[in-house]
């Protein structure tokens, strides 16, 4: 019997659908910076290997989110910030909503740097004044809420730059503040259809002047049938239920000096039923989840004193993979905490992209514009340097065998 040649052909494009992740949220499918794609580029140029690029109003820390063949971008613009949707095969732009006024720039941000974030019908953004849209994919915005308005000015030294986190019915968004207010400091669990709070709490503690101030975004644990939404600030990790808001652990120890310049900004990373917190490069701790009240002793399992500030870590599950500011590589025993090797540099700049792993490599990007590409595993090796020659400060994304790198100038989808 003969197979139609229509049915050859949707067999193709349904098995390459199945091979093409989504990157719904900032630190991609799996909220680590993963993803299982295969046969990735490893060399590009401005020229070479570039499927498309897509003109850039301006820079921005914010990562591009996808889903299927739709590109989601927070854009700032003219004193506006803007949720763009983008077609995913050509790169031009679908539709182009304005979620906020009031944008400006303060040292390496503005405030479009939180990503969006989707659930395959809605797209979501927060922006850094503090207004937080929902839309659906055909533009229609569902919901508005302005934080700063409701619950008083952000106090923070640098601007918001936290993310939302998506899980399940609802969005997590953290607003850890307290360099220039003395307003209390809170989480929020938001209904996604609707855009009303399930609850809100405050998060009562005892940083002192800018360690208050958290970059953050809401890390996400489930193990052994418990799920956790942590968050962080310069002096501790805390847990909290889902359900309820209520807190379930703390732990503290980020800021053994009291050091009152000390805000975090890399994100804290998941495994299993570990979770790693950096500070401000020294220390950066693992703690064991699942505990109850003051676990900063009995969770620890290591430390490590050459973490990163900016950029956040990740891991393939054996093995953590660290890149700091200036481009010094380090690999640990994710369990452990032994360094398999070390103090390994890469091109010479300053990283504030956090690196994203696939197909056993790891795609670290300079604020140059500049993308190594190394090893993952137990031996360190250089692949490929690809320069886009464009200043960048969002992380890569990955979906359907494709690179989307961000610069001030273009959106670049990297790949065949």
């Amino acid at each position: 019997m003969r197979t139609p040649v229509s049915l050859v052909c949707l067999a193709g494009l349904f098995s390459i659908s199945v091979l093409a992740e989504n990157w719904p949220q900032w630190r991609g499918p799996s909220l680590d910076g993963v993803s299982g794609e295969k046969d990735l580029p490893v060399h590009w140029s401005t020229t070479e290997n570039i499927a498309w690029r897509l003109a850039m109003p301006s820079k921005s820390g914010s990562t591009p989110i996808i889903w299927g063949d739709s590109i989601f971008l927070n854009v700032a613009e003219g004193g506006n910030l803007y949720l763009w949707r983008v077609d995913k095969a050509t790169g031009a732009p679908v539709w182009k909503k304005l979620v906020a006024s009031g944008d400006y720039a303060i040292n390496k941000q503005n405030m479009s740097s939180p990503s969006p974030v989707t659930d395959g019908e809605h797209a979501f953004v927060m922006t850094g004044v503090g207004v937080m849209k929902g839309f659906d994919f055909a533009g229609n915005e569902l919901w508005a809420r302005d934080l700063q308005k409701e619950y008083g000015k952000f106090g923070f030294n640098w601007g918001y730059g936290s993310s939302p986190l998506l899980y399940e019915d609802s969005l997590y968004v953290q607003v850890l503040h307290g360099m220039k207010t003395t307003d209390p400091s809170y989480l929020l669990r938001i209904d996604k259809k609707t855009g009303k709070n399930v609850w809100r709490v405050e998060r009562p503690t005892d940083a002192v002047r800018e360690a208050h101030d958290s970059y953050r975004t809401p890390a996400l644990v489930k193990n052994a049938g418990r799920v956790e939404i942590v968050v962080a600030n310069g002096d501790g990790v805390f847990a909290h239920d889902p359900a309820t808001g209520k807190e379930l652990w703390r732990a503290r120890g980020l800021n053994p000096d009291a050091n009152t310049a000390y805000r975090v900004v890399a994100s804290v990373l998941v495994l299993g039923a570990m979770v790693y917190v950096p500070s401000r490069v020294k220390p950066m701790i693992a703690f064991r989840t699942g505990g109850s009240g003051d676990v900063t002793e009995s969770a620890k399992a290591w430390t490590f004193d050459n973490g990163p500030d900016v950029p956040t870590p990740t891991t393939d599950g054996k093995y953590l993979y660290i890149v700091n500011d200036q481009g010094i590589v380090w690999c640990l025993d994710a369990q452990t905490g032994k360094e398999i090797w070390g103090r390994q540099r890469i091109k010479t700049g300053t990283y504030s992209a956090s690196p994203v792993l696939a197909d056993g490599k790891i795609y670290a990007t300079s604020e140059d514009g500049v993308t190594t590409v190394f090893t993952a595993g137990p031996k360190f090796e250089t692949l490929a340097e690809n320069d886009l020659d464009g200043y960048t400060l969002s992380s890569p994304a990955i979906s359907g065998g494709h690179i989307y790198i961000r610069t001030t100038q273009f959106l670049y989808s990297i790949g065949k």
